[in-house]
């Protein structure tokens, strides 16, 4: 890797039948995978949708946020970068050299062309819902990281972390 290349990370949450979502919330509740989003985007821009942004109870803490929409209004936001197109997201990154797309459906779907590696965690159940993370394709994608936490009292599901990198 040059020293000036991004290495865009994809970070979502799946259920066993590739549900992230359902009225634009999460479906389930992992503090440990909440304390693993928040370690490893701190310090980074996360690039979102205007969807998942207003999902939020508010700005999340030491990360820079980038929001794709074409309704908002640039200044919508002193703390919040609006643009209009996936490109200019990563512009707006300017020095981060790993910045994070984190949903909603859309972004990931236009993301999957240009992230260099994905952290996926795989809930082991499956929900209903309305926003779908399409199947990983396994002739571009390579796992190399596979770790399994077992339901417990703070977790009512089991979960897998995964990471994989574009082949």
């Amino acid at each position: 890797m040059s020293p000036n290349k991004k290495t865009i990370t994809i970070i979502v949450a799946v259920s066993e039948n590739n549900v992230i979502g359902k009225d634009n919330k999460l479906i389930w509740h992992l503090p440990d995978d909440l304390k693993r989003f928040k370690r490893l985007t701190s310090g980074h821009s996360i690039i979102m949708g205007r969807k998942t942004f207003e999902s939020f109870p508010g700005l999340l803490p030491n990360r820079k946020h980038i929001v794709m929409s074409k309704k908002l209004n640039k200044n919508f936001h002193k703390d919040v970068t609006v643009v209009d197109s996936f490109k200019e997201a990563i512009n707006a990154t300017e020095d981060d050299k790993n910045p994070f797309i984190i949903g909603g459906g859309e972004i990931y779907k236009i993301a999957l062309n240009f992230a260099d590696k994905i952290e996926l965690t795989k809930v082991h159940h499956t929900f209903e819902g309305d926003t779908y993370f399409e199947n990983i394709n396994e002739k571009k994608w390579k796992k190399i990281y596979e770790e399994k936490i077992e339901q417990d009292i703070n977790h009512k599901y089991s979960f897998s972390y995964l990471t994989y990198i574009k082949i």
